[in-house]
């Protein structure tokens, strides 16, 4: 495993979702620090050309019944080339609606939907089992507490369903990551509440269990796992390699600290391993988000503490989370991490370490140089540190 690219300019989102189609990354929303979400506006469309590296922003030009307004906190799945965005909220209120976006088209809809339709939340996770997109947890705008719920849609009929589930289910959380192997669905990390009321950060804890719900028994159990676990935390991303579970970034409040560390779950030994790629990664983040195009995961955007600031450790005026964000930057940058790096690759990173002369190289090899080290021009450069 090599870091490949590293390029700025990119979409400047924090809490993002983003899903791959073919070989483009299609990012949804999300926020960024000073901008304004008590507004009610469209919620923005970015897409990455995984092959040049160029982001692009989508022209959305349709009523404003049928796309959904800008959020964070929100999901999104893929299947075939639609993509359904379900969840999330702006800084006035949350919302329940299924919106689908076609990624031939570049159009929004609002599929009629069947069932008992979840209620409004953020901070819950999406993936696809099958022919089904499932829903677990998150933060009930309603309620203002957190749930334990699983929820299906039936993408082939647009029906919703409500699980009922056996075994041992996660404790109450947000923020943790949902991935779909082999009909089973992992759940690990998040912001934990054991009773379901959040009423003060000394009281969420951060636990590394991880569980599996099978889908076909509908059963909970927490996997019994060896080697390295990675530690407690929220707003990390998750993804599958070769059906192996990656954990990258995230951040542990109790801690008072940011990761950028990169674990493996291997389903089949229930074995964890922290790996560590060869070349510069991405400096510690969380609420980034993680794709994998073909033999290579693709991360970009989230937040982290500013240069030479030490994470708040004294009690101020506001919640404590208020307090870290105020001294987060939110970033444009994107990396790659390519799991089969091709001779070709190798030689073009030497060739840029060396700062070697190119103008003897054919002039597919001098484009691919130019797009793996210039930046996008989306948003103005941030001088990242990592």
């Amino acid at each position: 495993m090599l870091w490949t690219v590293e390029l700025e300019g990119g979409p400047q989102r924090v809490n993002h979702a983003a899903v791959p189609v073919g070989e483009k990354i299609y990012s949804f929303g999300g926020y960024c620090t000073g901008e304004n979400y008590r507004t009610i506006r469209n919620m923005d469309v970015h897409v990455l050309d995984t092959v040049t590296y160029r982001w692009k922003a989508i022209e959305i030009r349709q009523e404003r019944k049928l796309v959904p307004f800008q959020r964070y906190g929100h999901t999104a799945v893929a299947f075939g080339h639609l993509v359904y965005v379900w969840g999330g909220r702006n800084d006035t209120t949350a919302c329940n609606i299924l919106y689908c976006f076609d990624t031939s088209l570049h159009l929004w809809s609002v599929p009629a939907v069947g069932g008992p339709v979840p209620e409004a939340r953020d901070g819950h996770s999406a993936c696809i089992i099958n022919d089904h997109m499932y829903i677990f947890s998150g933060y009930l705008e309603y309620m203002e507490s957190y749930t334990q719920d699983v929820h299906t849609l039936n993408l082939r009929t647009m029906t919703w369903a409500y699980v009922r589930t056996a075994g041992q289910a996660p404790v109450y959380r947000d923020f943790h990551t949902a991935t779909g192997v082999d009909g089973v669905m992992y759940v690990w990390g998040g912001r934990e509440v054991a009773s379901g009321w959040y009423d003060s950060p000394e009281h969420e804890e951060y636990g590394s269990d991880l569980y599996a719900l099978d889908t076909a028994a509908s059963r909970w159990s927490i996997v019994p796992c060896s080697g390295c676990i990675p530690i407690g935390r929220r707003s990390h991303s998750a993804f599958v390699y070769r059906g192996q579970i990656y954990i990258f970034g995230g951040f542990n409040s109790r801690e008072k600290c940011h990761f950028n560390d990169l674990h493996r779950f291997n389903p089949v030994t229930s074995h964890w391993e922290e790996v560590t790629p060869l070349g510069k990664g991405p400096c510690p983040r969380r609420r980034q988000s993680c794709c994998v195009v073909n033999s290579k995961m693709f991360l970009f955007g989230g937040t982290s503490p500013k240069d030479n600031y030490e994470e708040v450790t004294t009690q101020e005026e506001g919640a404590l989370e208020e307090q870290t964000d105020r001294h987060l930057k939110d970033h444009n940058d994107l990396h790659v991490l390519d799991f089969e790096p091709s001779l070709k690759t190798l030689c073009l990173i030497q060739v840029q370490k060396l700062r070697l002369v190119t103008t003897w190289l054919p002039r597919e090899l001098q484009a691919l140089l130019q797009v793996m080290s210039l930046p996008n021009t989306i948003t103005r450069p941030l001088n990242h540190t990592g």
